[in-house]
């Protein structure tokens, strides 16, 4: 996953559904990826 991978917002396809990151969460990502955004896989703040 790239460095700059987190998203605020995504718009599902599939479905037209826009996911949003749950309360506490930094992105998307973060939410319902299966691993957190690169900023915190390296120990950063999420998504500055």
């Amino acid at each position: 996953m790239p460095t700059n991978a987190c998203q605020w917002f995504y718009d599902c396809e599939g479905c037209g559904t826009v996911l949003k990151p749950k309360p506490g969460d930094c992105c998307v990502y973060c939410s319902y990826g299966t691993v957190a955004c690169p900023p915190i896989q390296a120990g950063d703040a999420c998504c500055t």
